[in-house]
């Protein structure tokens, strides 16, 4: 429900882009946020910059190369955003606030039903997906192809 308080803890108009993190949003995802690697260099980026950048990207589906000036370079974020893909730290922040969620919405953290629609019900019965086996063709011989002209050699 739209309260005052309401308006006022989802107003983003202070934020730099709307997509930014709050301070509240950023407590919720930085213990998910996996430490610099120990060895070499440390850390040089702001790690919320990046998740900025990435929530910019995700929320106005712009190319990486129309990402901001004032975020970090676009090779930066693809970069956390491969590896935190790669090693599942997307997945662990969705689903900790997937659970949240549910749970500020007082229900159970993982849902007890299942909603199946009739044309899931006919692909069941028919047995899914079919797949058909595909097979490469058999070559011809060079000397039959009209492309291949073969010369003899002078001795």
């Amino acid at each position: 429900m739209w309260t005052p308080e309401n308006r006022s803890r989802y107003d983003r108009s202070k934020l730099r882009y709307p997509s930014d993190l709050t301070d509240e949003e950023w407590a919720l995802i930085k213990p998910l946020i996996p430490p610099a690697k120990r060895g070499g260099n440390k850390r040089t980026v702001d790690v919320r910059e990046v998740v900025n950048g990435l929530m910019y990207i995700l929320s106005t589906g712009c190319q990486w190369a129309a990402l901001p000036k004032d975020l970090p370079p676009r090779s930066t974020t693809n970069d956390y955003f491969c590896r935190w893909d790669y090693d599942g730290t997307l997945g662990r922040i969705h689903h900790a606030l997937y659970v949240q969620c549910r749970e500020q919405a007082e229900r159970e953290a993982s849902p007890t039903a299942a909603i199946i629609d009739s044309q899931s019900v006919k692909s069941a019965e028919k047995g899914g997906v079919r797949t058909r086996r595909v097979t490469m063709p058999g070559r011809k011989s060079k000397a039959r192809s009209g492309t291949f002209s073969s010369t003899r050699k002078a001795c």
